[in-house]
This record gives structure tokens, C-alpha cells and sequence, in this order.
């Protein structure tokens, strides 16, 4: 039988079932994470778990923590090697595997999206909630197509135009989570510099101020915004999102995009810190009434 951890297979079944939370990369980590419990539950090491799949002890981590595939195969090898005997149990697992290895619909935009936000955009289809703060841009999920276009053109300039239309066209399929029937909850807190900043012809920013008003008065998008009269606050470091997801196996994680690369940090003392921050931005930022009045003014003087 499988070693249960909270709501043990039942979260599994719901993971499979549920629109949102069915990601492929999501499903991935939910899999790694109910293989880990019946390794340990036997006091069996990465090594001996690898040597069963053929595979290393490093690479048997990077499977328990979703960042890689299961073949089928190895499903079925380290399910009888940990001694899951029960028929249902072992199918749950696998139709598991099955789902986890389907390609996310993101899969189509690869000749334009680099394989370090790849991880990002499936675990932001996962999600239930994303607490994010931007001080440069708005961020994409509440972007408008011309800005969206305009940013892309900025961030991608020897981009031909049908690169650049590819790049808007990722933008705004991502932005189903937040009308999709599962709503994702997005908690923002921009930087008013982000707005200052002149993105596109003037058309575009009043267009995407329109758009952020539009948004912020929905019941699944909390936007505050920290003016810049305040001076210096707890972001001092930059930008960052937390994603968190519906599920108890999956765990919250904080996303930082650099230029080339992105850090995905999941341990629980750098995710406490981060929370501990985003914390702190919310109570110096205005509140959330207040933010949409600002937005009114800029709109009316731009």
C-alpha cells in the first residue's frame, strides 16, 4: 500500500482531475513527491533507488523533486521494489506518470521560450495563488497585447516581427489562469516606477492603465501599488514571485528571473523569508482602494 502523507492518494486523484491544478509540471513534483515517501518509508537510499531505474543517486533526486521525467518502466520498477503490491495503487501512480509526462500546452511556444522559464510557466498553471512584486514593468499576467508587444520589442530587438507576435501570443495564453473556471489568485504589488516608466506610444500606457483598473476590480486580483514617495522598502533586492498551489504536497515556491537564468527556491526557510517580505510590501504599500484611485489619476493626466 502506499505510505499516505496528508489526504495520501486522494490528493492524488484530485490532482489528476482537477483543470488547473493537472499541469504537467505540477504532476511531475506531486509524483516525485509520493515516490520519496515510499522510499523513505522503507529506509531505502537515492543510490540503491537509482541503481533499480539505472540511473544515479543524483538523478533519482532530480526525479523526486520533479524537475525530470519517469518513464513508465521505472514507475512500475520502483513500485515493486518499495513493495506497493495493490493494484489500485499501483494504477493511481501510474496514470500519474501518464499525465505528468503529457506535453503542457506551453510546449508549442519552445522556439521562442528559453528552457529555464519553461518550469515557471507550468507551475504558474498549477498555481492557486501568485504573490508577485515588479518594479520595472507590469507584470505579464496583467499585461495588455500592445504593451506586451512594446516590452518585447525592448527586451528582443533583432526580434523579426512574427517573433516578436510568437512572444505576445505566450504572453496572453498564460493569462487564462486567471479566467480559467479554477481561478489562480494573483496578489500584486508594483512599484509605482513600473507605471512612471514609459512602455510604447503613449496610446499603450493608457491603454494599459485602463486594463490594470479593469483587472484590479476582480475578485481573484488583489493590486496595491508602493509610491515612490515612500523611498526604500524591504524589495530591496528586485522583483520576485511566490507561487503557491492548492495541494499539500506541492510546495510553495519563490521564482527570481535574471537575464539568462532563473532561481527556483523551494526550501522552507528561503520561501519564509520571501513571504516575510512580500508581507512587509503589502503594509507599506497603499491599499488596494487607494492604488485603483492612483491609477485613475495617472489615467486622467496622461
Amino acid at each position: 500500500m502506499i505510505t499516505r502523507g496528508p489526504e495520501g492518494t486522494a490528493a492524488v486523484h484530485r490532482m489528476i482531475a482537477s483543470p488547473g491544478a493537472g499541469a504537467p509540471t505540477a504532476l511531475r513534483i506531486m509524483l516525485g513527491a509520493q515516490l520519496r515517501r515510499l522510499r523513505e518509508a522503507k529506509r531505502i537510499t537515492l543510490e540503491d533507488a537509482g541503481y533499480v531505474i539505472r540511473a544515479s543517486g543524483s538523478k533519482m533526486s532530480r526525479l523526486e523533486t520533479g524537475r525530470v521525467g519517469f518513464k513508465p518502466r521505472d514507475i512500475a520498477d520502483l513500485l515493486t521494489f518499495y513493495g506497493v503490491t495493490d493494484d489500485r495503487e499501483r494504477e493511481t501512480l501510474q496514470e500519474l506518470a501518464r499525465q505528468a509526462s503529457a506535453r503542457g500546452w506551453w510546449h508549442d511556444y519552445a522556439d521562442i521560450m528559453p528552457a529555464w522559464l519553461e518550469p515557471y510557466v507550468g507551475l504558474e498553471e498549477a498555481a492557486s495563488s501568485i504573490r508577485c512584486y515588479e518594479i520595472q514593468f507590469v507584470p505579464g499576467l496583467l499585461q495588455t497585447p500592445d504593451y506586451a508587444r512594446a516590452v518585447a520589442a525592448v527586451g528582443f530587438p533583432a526580434g523579426s516581427a512574427a517573433e516578436i507576435e510568437r512572444r505576445v501570443s505566450l504572453r496572453m495564453a498564460r493569462q487564462a489562469v486567471l479566467t480559467r473556471p479554477t481561478l489562480a489568485h494573483l496578489w500584486l504589488v508594483l512599484d509605482e516606477a513600473a507605471l512612471r516608466r514609459p512602455v510604447g506610444r503613449p496610446d499603450v500606457m493608457r491603454g494599459q492603465l485602463r486594463h490594470l483598473l479593469d483587472m484590479g476590480a476582480r475578485s481573484n486580483v488583489s493590486l496595491q501599488i508602493i509610491p515612490l514617495a515612500r523611498g526604500a522598502h524591504a524589495a530591496a533586492g528586485g522583483p520576485f514571485s511566490i507561487l503557491r498551489f492548492g495541494e499539500p504536497d506541492l510546495p510553495d515556491v519563490v521564482y527570481l528571473e535574471q537575464l539568462t537564468s532563473a532561481l527556483y527556491l523551494d526550501k522552507r526557510e528561503a520561501v519564509d523569508h520571501y513571504l516575510a517580505v512580500m508581507e512587509r510590501l503589502c503594509v507599506e504599500a497603499l491599499p488596494t482602494p487607494a492604488s485603483l484611485e492612483m491609477l485613475n489619476g495617472m489615467l486622467r493626466d496622461s
